[in-house]
C-alpha cells in the first residue's frame, strides 16, 4: 500500500514536465489539486485505514493508470498514432466510474462498521466526491460541449 503513497507522489512529476515542456495549458485547477491531493489522501488511506479496506483504492486507482498510460504511451509514438486515439474519452468515463466506486466503497466501510473512524470516511469520501465534480466538469466541456 505504501508503494500506491510513493506512486502518487511521483505522478506528480507530470505537472513539473507540463511546465518544462512549456504546456502551461495542461496545468489546470483540475490537474494541480488531483495530483497535489492524492498524495495526501493516499497518505491517509495509508496510514489510517485498517489495511483489508484500503486495499481496493490503489488497486482500482492502478487499473485506470494502467489504461491511461497505455493511451500517453500511443499518443507519444507520433501523429501516425492518432488513428487509434479514439478511445480518450472512455479514459475519462473510467476515471468518473472508479470515483463513483470509491464512493461506494467508503460508504459500504461505513455501513458494515469497519473498524474506521466515521469522520474520516465522510472526509475520505467528501473529497472523492470533489475530484468527482471536477472530472464531469471536465468531461463535459470537452467532451458534451466541444465545438469537435
Amino acid at each position: 500500500a505504501w508503494l500506491f503513497f510513493i506512486s502518487k507522489v511521483i505522478e506528480l512529476l507530470d505537472t513539473i514536465f507540463f511546465i518544462i515542456r512549456k504546456k502551461n495549458n495542461q496545468v489546470t485547477f483540475l490537474h494541480v489539486y488531483h495530483h497535489t491531493s492524492m498524495i495526501l489522501f493516499s497518505w491517509t488511506v495509508v496510514k489510517f485505514l485498517p489495511k483489508d479496506s484500503n486495499i481496493s483504492y490503489p488497486v482500482v486507482n492502478c487499473v485506470v493508470h494502467i489504461v491511461m498510460y497505455a493511451y500517453y504511451g500511443l499518443a507519444a509514438l507520433g501523429p501516425e498514432m492518432r488513428p487509434f486515439l479514439w478511445w480518450k474519452k472512455y479514459i475519462t468515463r473510467l476515471q468518473i466510474g472508479q470515483f463513483f466506486i470509491l464512493i461506494a466503497q467508503t460508504v459500504g466501510i461505513m455501513i458494515f462498521d469497519c473498524p474506521a473512524p466515521t469522520a474520516f470516511l465522510v472526509i475520505i469520501a467528501c473529497y472523492i466526491f470533489t475530484i468527482l465534480l471536477l472530472f464531469l466538469n471536465f468531461y463535459i466541456r470537452a467532451y458534451l460541449h466541444s465545438p469537435r
